[in-house]
C-alpha cells in the first residue's frame, strides 16, 4: 500500500496478535464519491468514461492533499 494512498476505513481487531482489516483505499472512497456525484448531475455518461473520470478525480484530490 502506497503511502499516499492511505486507507480509508482501518480497523483494527484486539485478539492475541493483533489483525488489520484492510477495508477500501482512501482513493477508491474518493472516486466512489466522485462518481456518486456525476452519476447524480449528468446520468447516462457511460460506465467506462464515469469511472475513468472519477479516479481522476480522486487521484487530484490526494494530490491536494499532499499540499496541505
Amino acid at each position: 500500500m502506497k503511502p499516499d494512498n492511505p486507507q480509508a476505513f482501518p480497523s483494527v481487531t484486539p485478539e492475541v496478535t493483533c489483525y488489520v482489516e484492510q477495508g477500501m483505499t482512501l482513493r477508491d472512497y474518493f472516486a466512489a464519491k466522485a462518481m456518486q456525484g456525476m452519476i447524480t448531475g449528468k446520468p447516462g455518461l457511460g460506465f467506462d468514461l464515469t469511472a475513468r473520470q472519477s479516479y481522476q478525480i480522486a487521484d487530484a484530490m490526494l494530490k491536494e492533499r499532499e499540499n496541505d
